[in-house]
């Protein structure tokens, strides 16, 4: 059961095999690591993807296969922290991520939208706040003032994210990666590397989001390795979630597939100490809650086919590092995505790449890691 559901079907992979060095090393076979590889490989540059486990298995293949728009911190909050101009402009990347992410995963990505919910009137006001600045800088935001169906009674009010959307994680990826090998990226599986040193590559780029790296302490002191729980039930005759689902500031999630399995996640708050951790397994405390939450949405527990958990990195600042590591010119990093990882780490492994080829965007100033390390 400790299987991800997503990562089931059967996924050969093939990649080119490049002899003796080349020109960037990534260590990371997630999200982040193949855009960076694509990007750079459809650019001519030698690459070899590095990952210590299979692709996918991180994670990229882990989570609950939500595609959102924007970063960890509410978009209003961004304007104050950020500033307005380089709030919109992260949230101009991410949407335009989106739409090349759409292009790249096919039927692996649904955009339906995604639905935040207020679990009371304190977390209500948040949303309107948040919907008002969206609105107000031209962004796409739709607010409802009770949610349909099953939610009208347990909600007190919601924000659509109209071209936010659902991922099937494990295709997804691994299609990211069929698309790097097709441009030429070598695809090492079972490939761990114990230190950069040992890498033949001129330039290399870290992109283990939370999963400690042990190759640049500086960098592991900083990101949060945080375990997320999921669970997965068998298909329902109903379907009642038309698009991904989160309340509570992120700690209840979920999504009905289109068989009709559910897919919910979080409940970390039940016992938030002990999901600080690198660890990758499912505990009963958190397990139960997620019982109670699938309880709270149908009506009964139907039964549970997958259970499984993954680590993904926490940022002091919900921002995450991306760039070059300070004192260490040919070492790049990405990594530390707050929970927002399938759409930003497309985002910033790209971002990577063409910083790397001497093309640097505008964009990757707001995650500089100097500002950390």
């Amino acid at each position: 059961m400790d299987e991800p559901y997503w990562l089931v079907e059967p996924a050969p992979l093939h990649s080119p095999k490049l002899d003796g060095s080349v020109d960037v090393a990534v260590i990371g076979g997630g999200v982040t690591g193949l855009s960076c590889a694509l990007t750079l490989a459809e650019h001519g540059q030698r690459v070899r993807v590095h990952e210590a486990r299979a692709i996918a298995s991180g994670a990229s293949g882990r989570n609950g296969g939500f595609a959102l728009r924007g970063a960890a911190m509410p978009y209003d909050q961004a304007t104050t922290k950020l500033g307005a101009e380089r709030a919109a402009a992260l949230w101009r990347l991410t949407e335009r991520t989106l739409d090349r992410m759409e292009e790249l995963a096919g039927d692996a990505l649904r955009r339906v939208g995604s639905l935040r919910l207020a679990v009371d009137e304190k977390e209500r006001e948040a949303l309107v706040a948040e919907h008002e600045a969206l609105r107000e800088d031209g962004f796409a935001s739709e607010w409802r003032d009770l949610p349909d169906g099953p939610l009208a009674d347990r909600y007190a009010g919601a924000l659509l994210h109209p071209r936010d959307g659902g991922i099937h994680p494990g295709r997804w990826i691994r299609r990211l990666a069929s698309h790097a090998a097709e441009a030429g990226a070598q695809l090492r599986e079972h490939d761990r590397v114990s230190s950069v040193a040992d890498l033949e590559a001129d330039v290399v780029v870290i992109a283990s989001d939370g999963y400690p790296a042990g190759l640049l302490p500086e960098l592991d002191a900083v990101v949060q390795p945080t375990r997320g729980q999921v669970v997965v039930t068998e298909p329902l005759a109903e379907r009642a979630y038309e698009r991904p689902h989160y309340a509570r500031g992120g700690f209840d999630y979920w999504q009905q597939l289109p068989d009709g399995r559910l897919v919910i996640g979080g409940r970390r708050d039940v016992d938030l100490d002990s999901e600080w951790t690198a660890q990758e397994a499912t505990t009963p405390r958190v397990q139960a809650a997620l019982e109670g939450l699938i309880v709270e949405l149908v009506g009964y527990l139907p039964a549970i086919t997958h259970r499984w958990s993954g680590i993904f990195g926490m940022s002091p600042d919900s921002l995450p590092l991306v760039g070059r590591v300070p004192k260490n010119a040919d070492v790049w990093v990405s990594r530390g995505y707050s929970g927002h990882g399938n759409v930003l780490g497309l985002a910033c492994g790209d971002l990577v790449a063409k910083a790397i080829l001497g093309r640097p965007e505008p964009e990757l100033e707001l995650f500089d890691p100097a500002r950390l390390l």
